[in-house]
This record gives structure tokens, C-alpha cells and sequence, in this order.
């Protein structure tokens, strides 16, 4: 492989350049070598990322003796959990682009030879994997890991419980002094949110896309084995650069096929549609969203992971991890295993490189035969209310029909202090709208509203329905990413007090029971909202962004 960074460092002309490293500490002999882009999105800003200096340090050892010269740089990352609720998550979806393009720049400036990605929290994995296909240059992928579950009155916990617990709090079932207990030992450490949430999805998907080590989604945060898959993560980088190995060659429609089928298995996060949409844009693969239905309806779910189920990332390492899942998808022939991984093998030869030493029918992981559910988790609907298509994911939700009546709202706060105060009552369909990648803008996750609902024992007996996100954590009859949105002039723009909804799993179907000529008429008054912000960041994504259906990404060619 011819090496980019030789631009940077041979010849006479380049003597400034040189000496400019040499100020930073490095010989002859360190430029003589691949120069290799050790990105993290360590800060202090979630626990998520907090530990990622440490792992970098560790990615950057094994680089070193992988016979290249590390250079560490960072990105930034959004605390999900601690942006949730108010205004700063509009900022959650749009930090995706800023962290791929923030990769892209380092890269693209220094000339560096290849990539070795960490990150941790919800939008930095998808963002650093973003970028890696846009560069296109050998690149390498790694987890930051999970943290492990506290223990409340004797069970396992996480923030999810923490959320929830608001809205038992708020129906009187929870006291303060118990709110706050739980607050206490529900996070006891480094690491991304320990259910099958956001991080921990994107993370298992890491490894069915090929992007990262066999093995290496599951390890905690903060064991001894994360530092170890960091070190062997930088090491495996020269073997890529030697094969001329690229994330396109890894990223192929095929792969992306793989990804579909491990977030279905895993009861995985809604996200997961938005930000494997958004990762094929970037390597020119083209997924859409009847891809996502076409391999649900063949993907048996047979992780038993929260929110949906009853265990957590650090239960699903105990047992194997991700590869015990891929092994068992292999053998029933419902995973392409001749796709290419960062190992140079395709995924057959790692999976039969691997000794399985655990039962596949354990409780966290259902054998094939006797699934939780026969069919995957991440549905898509499309209807009246949804032409453009929505996401809801079927983990843990029994009724297969919802008929209600709406209650709208245009924008999460409104909504919230309905939930709050009592006035959402079964057979609601909780409508909040002018929350998509526009018109939020961002797309802001509602996992406040939704935790409450469920806190609030309401469950399945009351609907939700928006242009923006869930979190990984929500669970119940949750339906997001309505498309075309409400600040572009969807349907859901149109929808009343009252309004009947009929939500039908069976059919795929979200419709709403107002006739065509009263939608017409409606739509003749209809008239978007201001925007909500003119300067800034967010101001130029909601320019630019399209729609949630084809990954919430900014786009300058329209």
C-alpha cells in the first residue's frame, strides 16, 4: 500500500513538517513508519467516555508494536443521559456528524495512513465508523465497553430504572428518599448504559459489520480484557494496511445485511435503523428501509437483553458475547459468513477460529429453535400517518394492535408536563410533533416522556407516536423517525385532538382515520412553525439534514 503520510514527510520540501513532529518527540525512525490516527471521544462529560484516554494509551501500545507510529487525537461526544429531557438533546444527533467530520478533518490533514477508532457513548459509535467509511483509509474500530448494572433492593439496575422510577415517583408509587437511593447505585462506574441500548447496539453491530475484533463488543468498561482487545485493536491496524484492506472492502451491502439481522436478534435499539442508514450513505452502499423489514421478517430474536428483556451487556459477555450470537446465526445459515472482516478473514473463518464453550439455550441466549419471538424486533411501518415510513421496536410489547386518540403536542416539554401532571389516561396516543431532524431540530430522544409513561404503569396502554427518537432504553408501544416529518409538511403535521390512530403490527400499518378531502383541507391551512434556531450549529444542520428515513443525514447535493 502506497502511504499517504510519505506526502507529508519526504523530501527536502517537507523538512518543516518533519521538524514539527520532531518537536513533539518522535526520530527518523518513527516517520519512517505508518502514521496511524488513534481516535477517541474521551471527555468528561459522560461515564461513557470518561475511561478512553486510558484505552487509547493501551490501542497505542499495540500500534507501536504493530511496527507504526501512533498519533492520538479526540472527538467530541454528547452524553445522551445526561442531554435527555430539555434542549440539549437537539445537539445528541447532530454531534454523529460533527464526530465523523471531525475524523475526516485530523485525517484528511495530517495524511495519516489509517485509523484506529474508540468511542463510548450513544452517537460517537456510528459517528467515528461515519468517517471512517467517508476516508476510506484502512480503519479499525473498538468499543469503549459497558458499564456494569448496580444493585437496588436486590436486583440488577441501570439509568433505565433511574427514568422510569420519575414516573412512579410522579404517580405516587415511589418516594423521594427511594428515588434518590436508586439514583445512588444505578451508574457504579465507567461505561456506556448497560442494557442493549444505543451503545451497546452499535457496538454488537460493530462486530457483524466486520469493523471491529470477534469478541470484542462485551468486555465492562473497566476490566482488564477491554485494555487487552484495545491493544490487540491497534496491533491488528498494520495487518490492514499491509492487505491494503478498506472499509469499503468490509462494508458491503452484504455486511450491512449481517448488521440488520445481529439488531434484530439482540432486541436492539430504533436507533440502530437511523445510524446503519446513515454508515451505508458514507461507504455507497444502498440500504433502505424495506431492507430493515425484509430482514426482520427472517431474524429470529433470541437475545433476551433489557429494556425489552431482563439482562444486561455485561450478562451477555458471561455467556460469549456477540460471536456466540453470529456462531449460532451462521449455522442456520441466516448470516452471510463469507463477507470480509478487519481480521483479513472473512466471517466464517473467524467464527471457526473460535471455541465455543457455552450453552447456546442459556437464559440469556435462546437457541434457535426456541426463540423469544419467531421474527425480529425493529418494525417498520408505513400508513397515512406515515408514508415515508416510522421505527418501533417489538421487544417486550405483546398487544399486536393499538386504536386511540390523539393527544398532540409540538415539542417533548409540553408533552412531558402532561405526563406528569396526570392528563395522558389509557387509550391516549401521546402525538409530539416539529421534533424531527428539522424541525427540532435534531431529532431529540424522548426517553423522559416515555419512562415516565411506563413509571406511571401505563405501559402498553397508552400509544406514542413522533418525528423524533427513542432512546435504547424505551420500551412499550413507542413509535418514532415519522417520516416525512412535521416541519416539511407530513401528515403528522396535520393531526388533531382527538384524532383517531390505528397502530396494526400485522399489517404494518400507522394510519390515521381522517379522510383524504379533510386532509387536503387542512393541509391548505397548514403553515410550519418558525424555525427554532437561525445561527449555529444547529441552524446549518436543519438546513441541510434529510429525512429520517434515509439516516438523518446532512446532505449538500439538495
Amino acid at each position: 500500500m502506497k502511504l499517504e503520510s510519505r506526502k507529508v514527510l519526504e523530501g527536502p520540501e517537507r523538512a518543516p513538517h518533519r521538524a514539527m513532529y520532531k518537536a513533539m518527540g518522535l526520530t527518523d525512525g518513527d516517520l519512517d513508519r505508518p502514521l496511524i490516527a488513534v481516535s477517541s471521544t474521551c471527555n468528561e462529560a459522560t461515564p461513557c467516555n470518561i475511561h478512553l484516554g486510558r484505552l487509547a494509551q493501551s490501542a497505542k501500545r499495540g500500534v507501536k508494536d504493530a511496527g507504526c507510529t501512533p498519533r492520538e487525537f479526540t472527538a467530541i461526544a454528547v452524553s445522551d443521559g445526561i442531554a435527555m429531557g430539555h434542549e440539549g438533546m437537539k445537539a445528541s444527533l447532530v454531534s454523529r456528524e460533527i464526530i465523523a467530520d471531525s475524523i475526516e478533518i485530523m485525517v484528511m490533514a495530517h495524511q495519516y495512513d489509517g485509523v484506529v477508532g474508540i468511542s463510548g457513548c450513544d452517537k460517537s459509535l456510528p459517528g467515528t465508523l461515519m468517517g471512517m467509511g467517508r476516508l476510506n483509509r484502512p480503519s479499525i474500530f473498538v468499543y469503549g465497553g459497558t458499564i456494569m448494572p448496580g444493585l437496588w433492593n436486590g436486583k440488577q439496575v441501570t439509568v433505565q430504572d433511574v427514568y422510569e422510577a420519575v414516573g412512579a415517583y410522579d404517580a405516587g408509587k415511589m418516594t423521594l428518599q427511594e428515588l434518590k437511593s436508586l439514583e445512588n447505585v444505578a451508574c457504579p462506574s465507567a461505561g456506556s448504559c448497560a442494557g442493549m441500548y444505543t451503545a451497546n447496539t452499535m457496538a454488537s453491530i460493530s462486530e457483524a459489520l466486520g469493523m471491529s475484533i470477534l469478541g470484542s463488543a462485551s468486555a465492562p468498561a473497566e476490566s482488564e480484557r477491554r485494555l487487552e482487545i484495545c491493544y490487540n485493536t491497534g496491533k491488528a491496524i498494520m495487518s490492514l494496511i499491509d492487505g491494503n484492506i478498506r472499509p469499503r472492502d468490509i462494508m458491503t451491502f452484504e455486511a450491512f445485511e449481517n448488521a440488520i439481522m445481529m439488531a434484530n436478534a439482540i432486541g436492539g435499539s430504533t436507533n440502530a435503523v437511523l445510524h446503519l442508514l446513515a454508515i451505508a450513505r458514507e461507504v455507497g452502499v444502498k440500504l433502505s428501509l424495506s431492507d430493515f423489514e425484509r430482514i426482520r421478517k427472517r431474524s429470529p430474536h433470541i437475545a433476551d437483553m433489557r429494556p425489552g428483556g431482563m439482562y444486561v451487556m455485561a450478562d451477555l459477555d458471561k455467556v460469549g458475547g456477540v460471536p456466540v450470537i453470529l456462531n449460532s446465526l451462521l449455522k442456520k445459515g441466516l448470516l452471510n459468513g463469507n463477507v470480509l472482516t478487519v481480521s483479513g478473514r472473512t466471517m466464517k473463518e473467524n467464527l471457526e477460529s473460535v471455541k465455543f464453550n457455552f450453552d447456546i439455550d442459556n437464559k440469556v441466549i435462546r437457541h434457535l429453535d426456541n426463540p423469544i419471538k419467531q421474527e425480529g424486533t425493529l418494525k417498520i411501518l408505513k400508513g397515512t400517518l406515515a408514508p415515508g415510513g416510522a421505527v418501533m421496536k417489538l421487544a417486550g410489547v405483546q398487544s399486536k394492535k393499538f386504536l386511540g386518540r390523539a393527544r398532540v403536542f409540538d415539542k417533548e416539554e409540553d408533552a412531558f408536563e402532561a405526563v406528569s401532571k396526570r392528563r395522558i389516561v389509557e387509550g391516549d396516543i401521546i402525538v409530539i410533533r416539529y421534533e424531527g431532524p428539522k424541525g427540532g431540530p435534531g431529532m431529540r430522544e424522548m426517553l423522559a416522556v416515555t419512562a415516565a409513561v411506563v413509571g406511571q404503569g401505563l405501559g402498553e396502554k397508552v400509544a406514542m407516536v413522533t418525528d423524533g427518537r427513542f432512546s435504547g432504553a424505551t420500551r412499550g408501544f413507542m413509535i418514532g423517525h415519522v417520516a416525512p416529518e412535521a416541519m416539511v409538511g407530513g401528515p403528522i403535521a396535520l393531526v388533531k385532538e382527538y384524532d383517531q390512530i390505528i397502530i396494526d403490527m400485522q399489517k404494518s400499518r400507522i394510519d390515521l382515520m381522517v379522510s383524504e378531502g379533510e386532509l387536503r383541507k387542512r393541509m391548505k391551512k397548514w403553515k410550519p412553525i418558525k424555525p427554532r434556531y437561525t445561527t449555529g450549529a444547529l441552524a446549518k444542520y436543519a438546513l441541510l439534514v434529510e429525512s429520517a428515513s434515509e439516516g438523518a443525514v446532512m446532505s449538500t447535493t439538495k
